[in-house]
């Protein structure tokens, strides 16, 4: 009887304590995410808006949301920089005669280096 009651302290003390590692690692993780952005990257808002980063501080982002729409943010609205899965979807669809000829009547979209966006950016 005497041991029940330390028994049941660390098992309740444990999980929680594992719990909080969990959360300080994923925390981590976001914030050397929000540190390493830099121009030309695209990411997503903790509100939903994807943008292109073209200027970045200590504290802010600037986000081209739209051509020649540009807005700050502070670093920690920024949730995760988004990779392009496009390239895998139109490589399945070439297999198919439907597919390939689809994607050659559509104009394929093209990217913007961050070179491209800040010339764009500041011709004005």
């Amino acid at each position: 009887m005497d041991l029940l009651f330390p028994l049941i302290l660390v098992a309740l003390l444990v999980p929680m304590f594992l719990g909080m590692r969990r959360q300080k690692k994923e925390a981590d993780k976001v914030a050397q995410m929000q540190d390493s952005l830099k121009v030309g990257d695209r990411v997503t808002t903790t509100s939903g808006l994807y943008g292109t980063v073209v200027e970045a501080d200590d504290t802010s982002v600037d986000l081209e949301i739209a051509e020649d729409v540009v807005t700050t943010w502070l670093r920690a609205a920024i949730r995760d920089v988004r990779v392009d899965d496009t390239d895998d979807e139109t490589a399945g669809d070439s297999d198919s005669t439907e597919g390939a000829e689809s994607t050659e009547s559509a104009a394929p979209a093209a990217e913007e280096t961050p070179a491209q966006t800040e010339t764009r950016l500041t011709k004005d």
